[in-house]
């Protein structure tokens, strides 16, 4: 085990292509150091001014960067696995990538309260992650794989979500206003309380093409969204909000729709046999369509 306790500068320094396994590299400055292709599983980097550094395609495994500063720090291809990022300071950090196989893996990550404004976080795999309570604002996560995530208490003004896939994660009480989800797996998520609302009188999130499948949307502020062709079949949206939304072409087969809001819905196009909408608020049913109540 390397142990680095030192004031040394080490900015911009060259470590690329290294084995640090296990190292802890306390009191160094770090900034714009270059660990490309380096081993650094299971180091302890806690609290570190890692400001711009590159870790392109590194071993992150297990490495504690709790409250670490790693704003404007490129880890594109890099293998976060179980990684403790708590509190980690991720603004403009560049993780994703244009493709798959170019973007960081942070699957069981412990991302918790991290900042990742303006962050790239494009088709990088974040399976069984914990979010909560992080600020995503304006990051860019199409494509992601956040599927069993919990990204609950998370806030992401302006956020893409397009294509993503969060299927069975935990969205309660995000809030994701003026953002965009198009295309995004949510079969079975957790989106209860969750705000996809507007900061803006004419403003609006999109959702259009989402799988909503078995969704619990219980309590879900969908005020002015764009949601046209959905597939709502049995989602939970008790207590609803969605005056003023856009269904068009929307799947609501078997949803339960008791209490939520529809005033200002247009529901010709949508698909709502077998849904409770006699127990919905505001609801302008077609005549055709009475009997499906």
């Amino acid at each position: 085990m390397l142990v680095l306790q030192t004031e040394a500068d080490l900015r911009r320094a060259d470590l690329s292509e290294t084995i640090l396994t296990e190292a802890v590299l306390a009191g160094a400055d770090l900034s714009e150091v270059d660990f490309g292709s380096t081993s650094l599983a299971n180091a302890d980097l806690r609290g570190q001014d890692l400001q711009g550094t590159r870790f392109d395609n590194s071993d992150l495994t297990n490495v504690d960067l709790s409250g670490a500063n790693l704003s404007g720090a490129s880890l594109r291809g890099a293998h976060l696995d179980g990684a403790n990022l708590h509190g980690a300071n991720l603004k403009s950090a560049r993780i994703g990538s244009s493709r798959r196989s170019g973007a960081a893996v942070m699957d069981g990550c412990d991302l918790s309260g991290a900042d990742l404004s303006d962050a790239d976080l494009r088709y990088v795999s974040m399976r069984n992650a914990n979010l909560t309570g992080a600020i995503l604002d304006r990051v860019d996560m199409c494509d992601a794989d956040c599927s069993h995530c919990n990204l609950s208490g998370t806030t992401g003004k302006n956020l893409l979500m397009i294509h993503a896939e969060l299927q069975e994660a935990n969205l309660e009480k995000a809030d994701y206003r003026d953002s965009h989800l198009n295309a995004a797996n949510l079969y079975r998520a957790n989106m209860s309380g969750m705000v996809l609302g507007s900061n803006h009188t004419e403003g609006f999130s999109a959702i259009n093409l989402a799988n909503l499948q078995e969704a619990n949307m219980t309590g879900i502020l969908m005020r002015n969204i764009a949601a046209e062709e959905c597939n709502m079949k049995k989602a939970n949206l008790t207590d609803a909000d969605l005056t003023d939304a856009v269904l068009s072409g929307t799947i609501m087969r078997n949803a339960n729709v008791r209490n939520a809001n529809f005033e200002g819905v247009e529901l010709v196009s949508v698909t709502m046999d077998f849904a409770n909408f006699s127990e919905a608020l505001n609801a302008d049913i077609p005549n055709f369509k009475q009997n499906l109540r």
